[in-house]
């Protein structure tokens, strides 16, 4: 099981939103919104993402990283290089 299975329907909820958010940009371009405004827009879908990126990373620390040091060995070294390489992922986004 994966360490956002308790908040899955959450996140697919923000996602809905952020999904609508971004149909929402693609009708302001459509429609020649002025450009500060859609940016401000982009601004906000890309906190959306942040905000869901954030959680699922917490999620997965709390679960799958946290079960597999307690495992030990080869197996939790393997899962904190693949935290480290997403959380650096995250931040050059």
């Amino acid at each position: 099981m994966h360490g956002y299975a308790d908040t899955k329907d959450a996140h697919l909820r923000r996602l809905r939103r952020i999904e609508g958010q971004v149909r929402g940009l693609q009708r302001m371009i459509t429609e020649d919104e002025y450009c500060i405004d859609v940016l401000t827009q982009i601004s906000a879908a890309t906190r959306a993402l942040q905000a869901v990126s954030l959680g699922l990373l917490d999620e997965h620390l709390k679960h799958c990283v946290s079960q597999a040091v307690t495992e030990g060995g080869a197996t939790a070294d393997a899962k904190i290089a693949e935290a480290s390489d997403a959380i650096a992922r995250l931040v050059r986004s």
